[in-house]
């Protein structure tokens, strides 16, 4: 698929409509995790707060302690997200699973899992973080802030609309019409386009150190974001028709950024495989540690 179809490709309905219930079942799982989220936050921030010999004292302690009714509850829902979020890597060694939907959405709920698992698991601890559970929930956190880096890069490198990656040439042709179609839509100057698409040379991303080309990709996606956010209020002080201005600002934000992913795609790359090195023994820690920790309170008699 060229970079021209992908500029003008349009779904099928049906197409449109298994992704319009994938987003709603995210947004739904998202809501449900704020939803708990604040819920424990109002009704336990008493309990929390109290020191281990006041927490005895409490009344919410019978429910709000791990091995309480509602901390227990925490633990099990938070570890069975954590469970099932394993799926998404155990699909690309499964040949069934894999044929199972897409790797995108997979991917997605994924994410949802590990976001919303952590949080619970957070309030089944009641913030009491020692031992092989303190082990445990630090591998956790390891895992998630691994995760979250790594969905990053993921982003950073230019794809299709059927997630394939697309190449160094491809995404400088789909970049050359988004700038023709942003110059024909005129509404901004050359001057005021000139800081959105600046970008280091190709000579000096090569030179560049893994690390210090992380931190030019960070510093060039905030750049352009806020650069986007103080255009919108100038422009659209002095031009009357904003949904012309909007559809020019994401026609802009797509080009600069599509760009620099283009310019760094090596790097992004080699970063995307030292992160698979480094996440996946977090991942195998977590694991093992989560499991002694299940063993230690099933053998105690908490469960």
């Amino acid at each position: 698929m060229s970079a021209a179809t992908v500029a003008r490709y349009t779904p099928a309905p049906a197409e449109v409509a298994r992704k319009r219930r994938h987003r709603l079942w995210i947004l739904l799982g998202a809501v449900a995790g704020m939803v708990a989220t604040i819920a424990l936050c109002v009704n336990g921030v008493s309990y929390y707060i109290l020191s281990d010999d006041a927490r005895v004292a409490s009344p919410q302690h019978g429910a709000l302690r791990p091995s309480g009714s509602i901390g227990n509850a925490l633990g099990i829902v938070g570890g069975v997200l954590l469970l099932l979020m394993y799926l998404y890597p155990l699909r690309k060694k499964w040949k069934w699973l894999s044929k199972k939907g897409k790797t995108k959405n997979w991917l997605d709920y994924h994410i949802l899992m590990g976001l919303v698992g952590p949080v619970l698991i957070t309030f089944h601890s009641s913030f009491k973080l020692r031992g092989v559970a303190g082990f445990a929930y630090w591998s956790m956190i390891a895992v998630v802030a691994s995760g979250i880096v790594g969905r990053y890069l993921y982003n950073r490198i230019p794809r299709k609309l059927d997630a394939v990656e697309m190449s160094v040439d491809e995404a400088g042709e789909l970049c050359a019409k988004l700038a023709e179609q942003i110059r024909a839509q005129n509404v901004l100057t050359e001057e005021e386009l000139g800081p959105l698409l600046a970008l280091p040379s190709l000579d000096e991303v090569r030179s560049m150190p893994l690390a210090k080309a992380l931190m030019v990709i960070v510093a060039l996606d905030v750049r352009r974001e806020w650069a986007l956010w103080r255009l919108r209020f100038q422009v659209g002080a002095h031009v009357a028709d904003h949904a012309h201005v909007s559809q020019a600002l994401a026609a802009i934000r797509k080009q600069a950024a599509l760009s620099k992913d283009a310019l760094f795609l090596a790097k992004v790359r080699q970063m995307f495989q030292l992160w698979h090195v480094i996440h996946r023994p977090f991942s195998y820690s977590l694991a093992i540690m989560a499991t002694l920790h299940i063993l230690v309170v099933v053998f105690l008699g908490y469960f």
